[in-house]
């Protein structure tokens, strides 16, 4: 079948697209680990750069290994016939087409968490541990892994049903009517997440800093922001990096800061770095991600609309029966190969949008100040300062340390 060798050609160029970034990307750290560069000379230690290109590299290394276990999985569910065996053993369980495709579809959910368990094993209790960033114990791991999964039974079954309903009974224009239910969705997702979601996971408490509470404060009423409050997520208990970030959606945004990150910046630094977060909202930086969002999504589920309807699309990946529920899992399972020839577009778009938010926090904090912060930073989550440019170029959503240092610094006289 001609579409089985396309898409076996889409997959081997990815992995070797794939494979060829990532060696260039350690060469590059190992060419450059015995020294550190020119702009962090005074600000960061041998020891800390060559901490953070093993680091780096080793995450790269089992990043690589991950990259071929998953290829090879993914074959396995195609044209090995293992999504064709999946779907024989539940098709004697129901009458109902919609709830025998309901479980094939959760069922692969499952079992592909099941395997990539491994990776996650290895990454928290053996690679993070390595360079002592990791805090998670076993329990918490078991726990965080169980809750994860109810969530997705609890969330993804009624949905899957839904899109489902809509792909047998809506007609032709079927693609248009989930279009809108994926969006509403999402937005619902987003709104919920802050209050509803992440406190399954984490210990939010609100900031006690009374000092640094009132520099927040004028910093967000000079940007025009509100939000439902100011609070402190107990990262620690996890891992020792420091972030920050925004959360919700409308009136139920709220601002999250790591306990790590309080721990480790002063008062004007943190002051810069939200000034960055804010200016991702300045900019509307979150609503032209959904917008953009939105759009592909359209077209993807047109795509899908059409794809469903030739038989070579199924039996190109090894599926025997043309069912709407494997019609769906076929095209998820197309866009993580083809996918990785947009990546970057996507990457592109994104440090865009970082220069932008860097730009704005220039104008309402010292550009010294979130310039100082970004260097603890790097160096307290290991971030290598450098990465092979084509590397940074294809996967990385923020720009190169060195290059988004320059920019900042080209604003402190300005």
């Amino acid at each position: 079948m001609w579409f089985s060798y396309v898409f076996l050609v889409a997959l081997f160029g990815a992995l070797g697209l794939q494979w060829w970034l990532n060696r260039r990307h350690l060469q590059h750290i190992a060419a450059h680990r015995s020294a550190v560069p020119d702009a962090f000379s005074d600000r960061i230690t041998l020891e800390s750069h060559q901490k953070a290109a093993d680091y780096t590299s080793d995450k790269v290394r089992v990043g690589t290994v991950e990259l071929f276990y998953s290829s090879l999985i993914l074959l396995l569910w195609t044209l090995g016939g293992g999504l064709n065996l999946l779907d024989t053993i539940w098709q004697g369980w129901f009458s109902d087409p919609l709830w025998y495709g309901v479980a094939v579809i959760i069922s692969l959910m499952l079992i592909g968490a099941i395997l990539d368990l491994p990776f996650g094993i290895y990454r928290t209790f053996k690679l993070e541990q390595r360079y002592g960033f990791n805090r998670t114990t076993p329990m918490l791991f078991i726990a965080d892994l169980a809750k994860g999964l109810l969530l997705m039974l609890v969330i993804g079954t009624p949905l899957i049903w839904v899109v489902l309903w809509l792909m047998h009974h809506a007609g032709e224009l079927w693609w248009i009517y989930v279009w809108a239910v994926w969006m509403v969705f999402t937005l619902l997702m987003l709104f919920i997440y802050p209050t509803w979601i992440a406190p399954l996971f984490n210990k939010f408490s609100p900031l006690e800093d009374a000092a640094l509470r009132e520099r927040i404060v004028n910093l967000l009423n000079r940007c025009g922001f509100t939000s439902q409050g100011i609070f402190v997520m107990d990262g620690s208990k996890r891992s020792s990096h420091g972030n920050a970030y925004f959360t919700g959606l409308g009136q139920n945004k709220r601002i999250v800061f790591f306990d790590t990150l309080l721990k480790s910046l002063q008062p004007e630094e943190i002051e810069a770095v939200l000034a960055h977060e804010l200016g991702h909202f300045k900019r509307k930086h979150i609503q032209k991600h959904i917008v953009t969002m939105a759009i592909l999504t359209l077209g993807s589920l047109a795509l899908l609309g059409w794809l469903m309807q030739q038989s070579w699309f199924y039996q190109g990946l090894g599926v025997d029966n043309a069912t709407t529920h494997n019609a769906l899992i076929l095209f998820m399972l197309l866009l993580s190969v083809f996918g990785v020839y947009f990546q970057p577009i996507f990457s592109l778009m994104s440090r865009k949008h970082e220069f932008e938010a860097d730009d704005f926090a220039a104008t309402q904090s010292k550009p010294g100040e979130l310039i100082k912060a970004l260097v603890k930073l790097y160096e307290e989550n290991a971030n290598t300062l450098t990465p092979d440019p084509l590397y940074s170029a294809f996967h990385d959503s923020h720009p190169p340390a060195p290059v988004r240092i320059a920019h900042l610094s080209s604003k402190i006289n300005k």
